[in-house]
């Protein structure tokens, strides 16, 4: 594989769950540090890929302020793998990384160790404990097998096993173990940033 390229990616945050344990609000667009969360994810990204897409279920228009939206095909919530379904298909560069918009600062070398670790393919992050499925790289042309996956309902972890993603590891990263998933860890984590 030839040097790095951002230019070569497409990052898509995933920023389509339902907030459940945050009384159904839109997550990437709580405030954490004064900043809508999606800022943070968005800034930690920067020359790590050559474009963002933000994959959104609702609240499109206050997302474009920040990138370009991509939406499931079906507006119910299937999880994640829709998510990233739609990104591959919307996708104009050789590769598409995926991080959740629920996790604030991704590493910097982010993207680079995806890609090394990838083979031409598809790469997974592993924290040292576990898989991390949103965390990943894909080449584009695995849309078809993502929609294929789709429509039989298989699990995000359930595709990347389907298509043989490579784990990356991780386990110097503790901050991909970092979801913001509660109130209550929104303001853990700006206690923690402001020491």
């Amino acid at each position: 594989m030839g040097a790095f390229d951002p230019a070569a990616i497409t990052a898509a945050i995933l920023a389509g769950g339902a907030g459940r344990r945050v009384g159904g609000a839109d997550k990437g667009l709580l405030l954490l540090d004064g900043r809508p969360l999606i800022m943070h994810v968005q800034a930690a990204l920067h020359g790590q890929a050559g474009a963002i897409v933000i994959c959104a279920n609702r609240n499109a228009d206050r997302y474009a302020r920040f990138a370009p939206v991509v939406t499931d095909a079906t507006a119910d919530f299937r999880g994640p793998l829709a998510g990233i379904a739609a990104a591959l298909g919307h996708c104009k560069s050789e590769w598409l990384l995926t991080v959740p918009v629920d996790c604030p600062s991704p590493p910097s070398d982010f993207a680079r160790r995806l890609q090394a670790a990838a083979d031409g393919h598809a790469a997974v992050a592993y924290d040292g404990r576990c898989r991390q499925p949103l965390f990943a790289i894909y080449r584009r042309g695995l849309f078809d097998s993502a929609a294929a996956a789709l429509a039989r309902s298989v699990s995000v972890w359930g595709w990347q096993d389907e298509i043989g993603a490579r784990m990356a590891d991780f386990s110097d990263a503790p901050q991909i173990q970092a979801n913001l998933n509660t109130h209550e860890d929104f303001k853990n984590w700006e206690q923690v940033s402001h020491g």
